[in-house]
């Protein structure tokens, strides 16, 4: 299977690149194609244009290569901190920039764009690894979990990914070790049970 591994966070040394590690790595020694990208370190450019947003948009290449890649994908993942219940601004302009109309989506003919749209993403299932400093009862009760539904109902549900499945490890700021490690191992766990190893 081809899966896409997506990173989106700052500091080299951080648990979500951890995470990054642990699921690319499990990944590859399943047997499936990896395609990486780690946003800080690629400097990706969050920003949207107003001359690209039309469907027809001519597109630099490298942002041509990110829809393509989204496209063609069996299977995604998404590791990023829980940041004000959103994803950290780079890659929400991911999200802007390449999960585009005629690649991710499309709106049936009839509809000028205040339907339901068809889902066009290829991958059968996406999984979000998520990190935050909220326990998760003062997350559920407060806040109602945003991120839960802006990837499963506003992202990956209208692309037409019918299997999805989000975790979120924390506290990380007073988080142990062995808390970690076993969360690094819940990782494989995840990875094995979704992209288990080719037969």
């Amino acid at each position: 299977m081809r899966i896409l591994a997506i990173l989106a966070h700052p500091t080299e040394r951080s648990f979500n690149h951890a995470i990054a590690g642990t699921a690319v790595s499990k990944l590859r020694k399943n047997g499936h194609e990896v395609t990486y990208h780690d946003l800080y370190a690629e400097k990706f450019d969050p920003l949207l244009s107003g001359e690209e947003i039309p469907k027809d948009a001519e597109l630099d290449p490298q942002i041509e290569k990110h829809c393509k890649e989204i496209k063609e994908a069996d299977g995604i993942i998404i590791i990023h901190p829980n940041w004000w219940g959103q994803p950290p601004a780079i890659l929400k302009g991911y999200i802007d920039r390449i999960i585009r109309a005629g690649m991710a989506y499309e709106f049936l003919e009839g509809d000028n764009g205040e339907g339901v749209p068809n889902g066009l993403l290829k991958a059968e299932t996406a999984i979000v690894f998520n990190t935050s400093n909220t326990p998760e009862k003062r997350e559920l009760e407060v806040f109602g979990d945003p991120l839960e539904a802006i990837w499963k109902n506003c992202i990956f549900g209208l692309c037409g990914v019918k299997n999805f499945y989000r975790k979120m490890y924390g506290v990380i700021v007073t988080s142990s070790m062995n808390e970690r490690q076993l969360w690094l191992e819940d990782v494989e766990k995840t990875v094995d049970k979704y992209f288990p190893p080719k037969k």
